[in-house]
């Protein structure tokens, strides 16, 4: 049985691109493109009202081979504050959660805890603030929450807002490596890793990279992140 698996992370800007089409199959695409085991979305879903899925549920489920992680609080989002996870088909899932973070403006993070390959795995999504200081009581959160439970094989992916190399995601810093493959924004002309991923203990980083293709630099503002993994600990 393999000890690698993949990860990605992908605003997805509400499936309207650079040409200001709303195409959710030209979204979904991509995702089955990048062969991820598990894909953490931004901007998954509609911002207001009931913040309808701009991904339905219906085309994930015709369309790939992945299934999105229960998380919404209605039956029409995919996700919380817009953070929604999929997963391939048939990965098994033990928990999932909605997390809150302190923001002016509402902002949220997800959590999942699966079994990959056999091996149990806790998987965060977040979207942090624009504001610098938002987004270090926002990175502090995660931090207590994920200090707060048993320890656990953890990765942490998502569009962080973080310019420089680690800044306000320095509470995360303490047993984590923050990996930023390359420049993800803006999608026409990239200028910086805003999207990134974190690895806690037993596990390293094999190899990673943005999807750079025609498609992705026209479906959304942000480019996908993708990042092959590999256990380290003990089976």
């Amino acid at each position: 049985m393999s000890d690698r698996f993949r990860v990605a992370t992908y605003n997805i800007r509400k499936c309207v691109g650079l040409d200001r089409q709303r195409k959710p199959g030209r979204v979904l695409d991509i995702v089955s493109d990048l062969e991820a085991d598990i894909v953490a979305l931004q901007e998954a879903d509609r911002r207001l009202g009931p913040r309808p899925s701009a991904l339905p549920r219906p085309m994930i489920d015709i369309h790939s081979d992945m299934e999105p992680v229960t998380l919404a609080a209605n039956d029409v989002s995919l996700g919380w504050h817009g953070n929604a996870l999929l997963v391939r088909k048939g990965t098994r899932v033990r928990h999932a959660e909605r997390l809150n973070l302190p923001h002016l403006e509402p902002r949220g993070a997800v959590l999942a805890e699966l079994e990959i390959r056999g091996r149990a795995l806790r998987v965060i999504g977040a979207h942090l603030a624009l504001v610098r200081r938002f987004r270090q009581a926002q990175a502090a959160t995660l931090a207590d929450t994920l200090g707060a439970r048993p320890a656990m094989p953890t990765v942490i992916l998502g569009d962080f807002n973080e310019w420089s190399v680690l800044g306000a995601l320095a509470p995360l810093a303490a047993g984590y490596d923050w990996h930023a493959p390359g420049r993800s924004f803006h999608a026409a002309q990239p200028m910086a890793a805003l999207d990134r991923i974190a690895t806690g203990p037993e596990i390293t980083l094999w190899d990673a990279g943005v999807e750079e293709g025609a498609a992705a630099r026209q479906a959304s503002d942000h480019l996908p992140v993708w990042a092959e993994l590999q256990w380290t600990g003990a089976h």
